[in-house]
């Protein structure tokens, strides 16, 4: 079969290799369509070469068929559609005795720590499978699981219907931010510096608006009659937008963090306190969060069309990492051979 593999030093081969043998607990999945996204590109830049063990089979945004059960594996069959939901914990560290096994101390991101789905067969716990409905195309299922981050962190932020809450960046998950948050009944505006994503969104549907042009502090009180918004959520990774932050949101508001930040970034502090704001982080998501994305997927509630911008075959899987490096798609997809 087919593989993709990290190297290192920004470079993605596609190699022959035979099938992993099926272990106990284990389905395999006949790997259908695999989303490449910003962690990913992480991991292809080497910022993630003392997690990943080379060469690394990675990719975590998948839909496929199951083409394989393990004998001790109940509710499941072949031919099933699924997605994955790629958290494997521990189930003994104090985050997960607490109820919080999606940020389990000691979890394996399958896909980064462990094998992923860039592969024509990829054998997972059971455990990890998600059901997908017949209605559902393969090709837009392999969004569930950024939509699953999106209501992730909509659903920590308690952000409600009515609610007025600004996302700070126009990639692909500060567009379903966006997206999930109206469909929870929110009302939402984006602020993105770069043009191509504003039109991007704003083709969506969604409300934009342009820091570099606008003072976006008092267009943001303009907008919500002077209080600030009930919920900001920081999606861009940058310094700058996390000090501009906390001054777009209201008495008692909210501030997601939803960036991955690789450094410490200054914050005013002073802001926090004379409002008495909340600061949360948003990490990954939990079964039910899975559950909902792909009702909202299959709802047709996500814009998949206008979000995929491109699906490549596997064997062009380089080809899509040169493409979202250079910043030329919101979301990109490889077909994977059945």
């Amino acid at each position: 079969m087919l593989a993709a593999n990290y190297r290192g030093d920004r470079t993605i081969t596609v190699d022959e290799r035979e099938p992993d043998g099926l272990r106990p607990g284990e389905v395999r999945i006949g790997v259908a369509f695999v989303g490449i996204c910003g962690t990913d590109l992480h991991v292809f830049h080497g910022d993630m070469d003392t997690r990943v063990t080379r060469p690394a089979t990675i990719g975590h945004e998948m839909s496929g068929t199951i083409l394989e059960v393990a004998p001790d594996v109940d509710g499941w069959s072949i031919g099933d559609a699924v997605t994955v939901m790629p958290l494997a914990w521990d189930g003994t560290c104090p985050a997960c005795l607490a109820g919080n096994e999606h940020i389990c101390q000691n979890l394996d991101f399958i896909g980064i720590d462990s094998p992923g789905a860039l592969q024509e067969q990829w054998n997972v716990p059971a455990s990890t499978l998600v059901r997908l409905p017949a209605e559902l195309s393969l090709r837009d299922a392999a969004l569930v699981e950024p939509v699953a981050v999106a209501v992730h962190d909509v659903r920590r932020s308690e952000l409600g219907p009515g609610d007025k809450a600004v996302v700070i960046g126009a990639g692909p998950i500060g567009v379903l931010i966006a997206t999930v948050a109206a469909a929870f009944g929110a009302d939402v505006v984006i602020s993105e510096l770069d043009p191509n994503r504003r039109a991007a969104a704003a083709e969506m549907g969604l409300q934009t608006l342009d820091p570099s042009s606008v003072d976006q502090v008092a267009w943001v009180e303009r907008w919500t009659g002077g209080a600030g918004a009930d919920v900001v959520f920081e999606v861009s990774g940058s310094a700058a937008a996390v000090l501009s932050a906390t001054s777009l949101a209201k008495v008692r508001g909210t501030l997601v963090v939803v960036a991955i930040h690789s450094q410490p970034r200054p914050i005013d502090l002073h802001r926090v306190f004379w409002r008495e704001l909340r600061i949360l982080g948003a990490r990954v998501y939990q079964r039910r969060d899975f559950e909902r994305a792909v009702e909202l997927v299959a709802q047709g509630a996500i814009p998949a069309d206008k979000l995929i911008t491109r699906v490549v075959p596997l064997t062009g899987v380089a080809s899509a990492f040169e493409a979202l490096e250079a910043g030329q798609a919101m979301k990109l997809l490889v077909e994977v051979p059945q």
